[in-house]
């Protein structure tokens, strides 16, 4: 359900944490306020629960058929955007699934794997979300996903979480047919806000989005929720922490 504006006001008004930053919290000389965030689908979106669905459907391989799924994923569509095959990423994603299933011999049957697919649809926000997404908007800053996700997928999200309201149209790479890290993806974001690339902070999930976003130009912020190492790619993000609340503290500094 939508946020009520008694809601709005009280999370609003909720404390928040230092970030981290790196290598410190001070804005270069002359660089604008940031004005919107771009948001990967992750760092709002808590993936845990496909985990457990598939622990739940095949007890003992569920962790590891997770990890072959997810990194299939995406190995797919950075194949797919280099080769010039495009295709959504729900299909990239069930086909990273039947792969996964065949490299684990583990025979999937249809319900089984419309089961699986139909955890992404089930999925909700991070318990420290709302807030934080409120507080950013508070402070004036506009927010769209970023995402490879489909807008369905994102939709999903967003309604199971009771977040209506607060981000603009989904910038999903199906509006330029080519996955993250490609740097058509990443232009969405100013082509959408009308903003300069500095004044949009760019919240990544993962460390080689991290990099793709720094390569394009973001200021980019890590939410590194499951306190993962740094990619080796010679990029550094402009902060870090280990949730939302580190991600208001850094783009709400004037």
């Amino acid at each position: 359900m939508l946020l009520d504006r008694r809601t709005f006001t009280t999370l609003a008004a909720a404390s928040v944490t230092a970030a981290t930053v790196l290598p410190d919290r001070s804005r270069a000389a002359g660089r604008p306020p940031f004005r919107a965030v771009a948001f990967d689908g992750f760092p709002v979106i808590d993936p845990r629960p496909v985990s457990v669905r598939l622990e739940e459907m095949f007890p003992g391989m569920g962790a590891e058929l997770s990890a072959v799924w997810r990194t299939r994923q995406f190995e797919y569509s950075w194949l797919r955007t280099l080769g010039g095959q495009y295709a959504d990423f729900w299909r990239v994603t069930e086909d990273a699934l039947l792969f996964a299933a065949k490299a684990m011999k583990i025979s999937l049957a249809p319900e089984q794997r419309d089961r699986a697919m139909q955890s992404y649809l089930e999925l909700k926000a991070w318990p420290d979300v709302a807030p934080a997404l409120v507080q950013l908007r508070a402070a004036g800053l506009r927010l769209a996903f970023l995402s490879n996700f489909t807008a369905p997928m994102l939709d999903a999200v967003i309604k199971n979480s009771g977040l209506e309201g607060l981000f603009e149209d989904h910038l999903s790479t199906d509006k330029v047919a080519a996955f993250k890290p490609d740097a058509r993806a990443y232009q969405m974001g100013i082509d959408a806000f009308g903003l300069k690339k500095e004044e949009i902070v760019f919240a990544a999930f993962a460390g080689w989005d991290v990099a793709g976003a720094k390569w394009f130009g973001y200021p980019t912020f890590w939410v590194n929720r499951t306190n993962a190492s740094a990619e080796e790619l010679g990029v550094t993000p402009d902060g870090a922490g280990a949730g939302l609340h580190d991600l208001v503290a850094f783009a709400t500094v004037r």
